[in-house]
């Protein structure tokens, strides 16, 4: 089925380059732009989660540079079934997190220094879960491929803007075929991408909140990343758009409502269903507006790399194992070491 939905979305993305093609150039453009459309297809399968990791500035961190958030992607990994991804920091101060890659052997999972350095424990490890169910459901290559050809149609749709609509370009509608497809090609691969995005974080809401063990952690973590995102500018998605789907939450300025143009579910919506999936694996859904445990006093916070105050992770959670000092023994760090 995954791969069915990304050879849907690829054919769709190739017939909105044609398009566009065929206005700038007539039937030879279109051509053009098929035989453009193709090339871009095989880069984007094999580079576009370079590609995107690069645009964000993202840094491969190990065991030795940051040893518990290391530690705990692969415990969530080995929960989930899955192969080690490549684990990556992004130094940016809105909470956020995103994974990639063309299929588990080759996936990489990114989270934000805010994210890893105003979260609890269990709160980074719902959210880090989440994006290993991206991963396990193969939604990676098509959420990497759609940020490809999103951004490069709205590129060529500029382009028809200034070089369609000549009389010798074999265009029959025009100038103003010309400016209604620049303005409805880039809106339909933004529906494509809406529609594919919505349904899929709902599912990696219920498949992440299986794999740590407690849908809670991950309904508190999308509250206090919600909330920051209204306020913590992420300029990096400011200037790259086509990639705001692959974040856990919309990392845009000026966030959308859940309606047909919103990239993702509302968060109030996303919190309610895992609530609801609390209550069925038999934990009590908290009371509207629960943010997770209390947070200790800043100056009882130890620092982090960065010399922000971060929470203390609470009681060890499911992926600790017996070998490791209890919390107690052991000093009070965050995941990332």
């Amino acid at each position: 089925m995954n791969y069915f939905r990304t050879a849907i979305l690829l054919a769709g993305m190739t017939a909105l380059f044609m398009g566009v093609g065929f206005l700038i150039g007539g039937q030879n453009g279109m051509v053009i732009a098929l035989l453009f459309a193709g090339g871009m297809n095989i880069f984007s399968y094999w580079n576009s989660d370079r590609m995107v990791l690069s645009m964000y500035g993202a840094r491969e961190v190990d065991q030795a540079s940051a040893p518990e958030f290391h530690a705990l992607i692969a415990e969530l990994a080995a929960r989930a079934d899955l192969p080690m991804p490549r684990v990556y920091l992004i130094d940016n101060p809105q909470p956020n997190a995103f994974a990639t890659g063309r299929n588990p052997q080759n996936a990489a999972v990114a989270a934000t220094t805010g994210l890893v350095g105003s979260l609890s424990r269990e709160e980074i490890a719902g959210v880090m879960a989440h994006e290993l169910a991206h991963i396990k459901h193969y939604d990676t290559l098509t959420m990497t491929i759609t940020a490809t050809l999103a951004g490069a149609i709205s590129m060529l749709a500029n382009f028809a803007l200034f070089f369609g609509g000549n009389r010798n370009n074999n265009n029959p509608f025009g100038v103003i075929g010309t400016i209604a497809m620049m303005v409805l090609a880039p809106l339909a691969a933004m529906v494509v991408q809406m529609a594919i995005s919505r349904s899929r974080e709902y599912e990696a809401d219920r498949e992440g909140a299986a794999i740590c063990g407690q849908p809670l952690w991950l309904a508190s973590a999308l509250a206090k990343i919600a909330n920051a995102a209204h306020r913590i500018p992420n300029m990096a998605a400011e200037h790259n758009p086509a990639t705001a789907h692959m974040f856990i939450i919309n990392p845009l300025s000026g966030q959308r409502m859940d309606s047909l143009f919103s990239t993702h579910p509302a968060t109030e919506n996303r919190i309610a269903a895992l609530q609801e999936l609390a209550r069925q694996m038999g934990g009590a859904a908290p009371a509207a507006g629960w943010a997770g445990r209390p947070a200790p006093r800043a100056e009882d916070r130890p620092g982090d790399p960065w010399g922000r105050r971060t929470a203390s992770p609470p009681a060890a959670g499911p992926w600790d194992t017996p070998a490791r000092p209890s919390a107690q023994e052991r000093p009070r760090r965050g995941p990332w070491g």
